[in-house]
């Protein structure tokens, strides 16, 4: 499976997906900021390119916490503190989530036309961030989990890495009654192919952030 194809269940049902991973010859050896702002203009490029604006482009501070952001209207560039998932039914929005290792999840409601993006690494999965996503989406939105459709982005995994959190995700997404056939996983590891994607654990902290991104089917 290619690093795009793990999309093609969101796409198919009319929701705009999209992901970036490593860019080549942009510099990252540095600190996660920086690194950021540096690959900024590509991942806006992406966002230009599913047809959003960096108006209406939100992301999160990313925590390693539960917390999830409802955002609606414009985000001015600026980025939600103190959460590590974001959702919306608003289809000016783009949602971002930036991971090297950990798993970017995209959630998609067909029914509500509403959406989800989440940053789950293993603190965020061992606490349970997608359960906390799902209650907070059936709260704002009438989401039922057994309408949603779920894809899981590359992230690290054994044996390249001790935790399993990408089979825990699962668990926790059928436990809390996501249909096991709405629930995608690539089952890359991030780790395999450093010319695809960046890897905090591999390149010891200093790398850049490949970007989730993820909206509503109409603008």
């Amino acid at each position: 499976m290619s690093a795009h194809d793990f999309l093609s269940p969101l796409t198919t049902h009319n929701f705009r997906a999209s992901w970036v991973g490593r860019v080549a010859d942009v510099p990252v050896k540095v600190e996660r900021n920086i690194a950021v702002n540096n690959l900024l203009p590509y991942h806006l490029r992406a966002v230009d390119k599913m047809g959003g604006s960096e108006k209406f482009f939100w992301r999160c501070e990313q925590t390693h916490g539960t917390n999830v952001g409802l955002v609606k209207g414009a985000s001015h560039g600026n980025i939600l503190p103190d959460a590590d998932a974001l959702i919306t039914n608003d289809p000016r929005i783009t949602l971002g989530i930036y991971v090297a290792d950990c798993a970017a999840i995209y959630i998609a409601d067909p029914k509500n036309q509403a959406i989800g993006l989440v940053h789950s690494g293993r603190v965020g999965s061992e606490q349970n961030i997608l359960g906390e996503t799902l209650t907070a989406l059936a709260e704002s939105f009438g989401s039922s989990p057994n309408d949603l459709i779920i894809t899981v982005a590359p992230c690290i995994r054994p044996p390249n890495y001790e935790v399993d959190f990408a089979s825990l995700i699962r668990n926790q997404a059928l436990e809390n009654g996501v249909l096991e056939a709405n629930y995608h996983d690539c089952g890359i590891c991030t780790t395999s192919n450093p010319e695809l994607y960046y890897s905090y654990r591999k390149e010891q902290g200093k790398t850049g952030r490949m970007l989730a991104l993820m909206a509503c089917g109409k603008t």
